[in-house]
């Protein structure tokens, strides 16, 4: 039920507002990698959360490209 709402959120942001979350998830993604390399990463769950965001991110991109 929490994911629906978030992607009925992002269904109805723009595609400048997508591409600009799209940005910010894949640095906050690899921000968070870099974490986990270095032994600094208290929530190793937060790079999971980080991944399906940037995916239901994707996925709502690609869906406003289609339907154009």
């Amino acid at each position: 039920m929490k994911s629906t709402k978030k992607l009925q959120e992002l269904r109805e942001k723009g595609e400048g507002d997508l591409r600009l979350r799209e940005k910010e998830l894949a640095e906050q993604l690899f921000a968070l990698r870099l974490q986990k390399v270095t032994g600094q990463l208290e929530k190793p769950s937060k790079v999971r959360e980080a991944k399906r965001e940037l995916a239901r991110v994707l996925t709502v991109l690609a869906e406003k490209q289609q339907a154009v």
